[in-house]
């Protein structure tokens, strides 16, 4: 796997530009922040986002992967200024459960999500060797 990163850009914090990777491609559906049971761990972004990062991952290990697979996060949120006051303690989270991998990264913020306690939504792309 190889980071792309045209000359000139300032390099980014918390994602990469772009991302090179050969192999198998799984797509890992949207995660939001409920356990294995379907019951939803908090109403707190934060734990909502740690939740969804672990659901993503457990589809990523099931398939034979590992953190550093993923290639591409995109993350739905309901409230951007939610987000931008928890971006320590979800960059935390983020480092705890990725180390020090960044994909590349989309952050969009949408009216609601289908589940009406989500507070965000977190799908990936993994390349599998």
């Amino acid at each position: 796997m190889t980071t792309v990163q045209p000359d000139g850009w300032p390099r980014p914090r918390g994602y990469s530009n772009g991302m090179i990777a050969q192999g198998r491609v799984l797509a890992v559906a949207g995660q939001i922040g409920w356990n294995e049971r379907g019951e939803f761990v908090s109403d707190y972004l934060v734990e909502q986002a740690a939740q969804a990062l672990r659901n993503v991952l457990a589809v990523v290990r099931a398939a034979g992967g590992s953190p550093s697979d993923v290639i591409r996060l995109t993350w739905y949120i309901v409230d951007k200024r939610a987000y931008s006051a928890a971006a320590s303690e979800l960059g935390a989270i983020y480092r705890d459960l990725f180390g020090s991998h960044y994909p590349a990264m989309t952050l969009v913020q949408v009216a609601a999500l289908l589940e009406d306690r989500a507070k965000v939504e977190i799908e990936a792309t993994a390349v599998l060797a």
